[in-house]
């Protein structure tokens, strides 16, 4: 058996994608890894986001009513793993590359070049037995992989400035909830690359600084654009797919949302049984009536469990749960 092909090895297209709009760019990574043979090196950033991984519940990754409030978006990756906060104070990085055979999908490849760049910025870095990247025993960049035929797609965050407190805030999750058998997020301790470097750098003076180190360690590279109707493609992946709830929230796995509520007549324990992102069951226990409980089975079911597509029931309602002294808004924010 040969041994796995190095990056220095490799001939490399190299891109620097700037825009902000998180499902552009994750519909980017799957058009570029899916349509073009050439081994890629991508660099990007977006605006404010969660993104959750693919085989996750993405409800049960995130605080709802902080993102909501926030106006946090929320995505769905086409990769495995944990859920990653997105800012413009962090920066995403991508490889792609064809592989012949299984033993050379190895995270530590790709995470080579990015540690060696770090470190000529004076950082010690080391890696976690997640590969994490891990700064002063604190964590700075997460990574994931997707592999599509003979292609694998890697990518990783590379906290440098993020609001590490809004990062806190919107996935702060009470997991008890939520049962299910979704990949689970590993909550760590983060730190921002800027705060350990020895000369002050803005956001954008790192990107560029990380771009072209990486790609000088390739044996040849040539920095590439996309053509028109390369991005008409993205843009239609990104409307599609990335920015459809059906993607975000849909493909979580089947799941029971729990809660006890307290109303003014006592607590009232509701369990929502949900299937592709729809309601498909809920049971209602407690100081409510028979009458008003099969109301809201009968039209709750088959709803998105979103607030948008709830909201209209309880407001439907509103008069019905008032006379059972229970709130139809403070009942609504209960149940997500």
């Amino acid at each position: 058996m040969g041994k796995p092909i190095k990056l220095h090895q490799m001939t490399v297209l190299c891109y620097h994608l700037n825009h902000p709009d998180p499902y552009f760019n994750l519909a980017t990574e799957e058009y570029l890894l899916k349509n073009f043979e050439d081994d890629i090196f991508m660099l990007w950033s977006s605006e404010s986001s969660i993104v959750v991984g693919k085989h996750q519940n993405a409800l049960a990754e995130i605080n709802h009513r902080y993102v909501k409030e926030n106006r946090i978006k929320v995505a769905r990756r086409l990769s495995g793993g944990g859920t990653v906060f997105h800012d413009p104070g962090n920066l995403n990085f991508t490889f792609m590359r064809k592989v012949e055979k299984i033993e050379e999908i190895n995270y530590r490849i790709f995470l080579q070049p990015v540690k060696e760049a770090l470190e000529k910025l004076g950082l010690e870095v080391s890696s976690s037995k997640r590969d994490d990247l891990i700064v002063d025993g604190k964590k700075i960049s997460g990574n994931a992989q997707h592999v599509y035929r003979k292609r694998v797609l890697h990518h990783g965050t590379l906290l440098f400035n993020s609001q590490l407190k809004k990062l806190k805030n919107a996935l702060k999750v009470d997991l008890s909830r939520f049962e299910h058998k979704a990949v689970q997020s590993n909550r760590s301790e983060v730190t921002n690359i800027a705060d350990h470097l020895r000369a002050p750098m803005t956001v954008r003076e790192f990107s560029n600084f990380m771009f072209e180190t990486i790609a000088k360690n390739f044996a040849d590279y040539r920095v590439m654009e996309l053509t028109d109707a390369d991005k008409q493609a993205i843009q239609v992946l990104r409307d599609e797919k990335y920015s459809q709830w059906e993607w975000i929230y849909g493909y979580s796995p089947k799941y029971t949302y729990r809660n006890t509520i307290d109303t003014a007549k006592g607590k009232l324990n509701v369990a929502l049984q949900i299937a592709k992102g729809k309601i498909v069951q809920s049971d209602w226990e407690g100081p409510i009536s028979e009458k008003l409980s099969f109301k809201l089975k009968e039209l709750l079911q088959g709803k998105n469990h979103a607030y948008e597509e709830l909201e209209p029931v309880f407001s439907l309602l509103e008069a019905q749960l008032k006379q059972e002294d229970i709130s139809a808004k403070e009942l609504l924010d209960q149940l997500l």
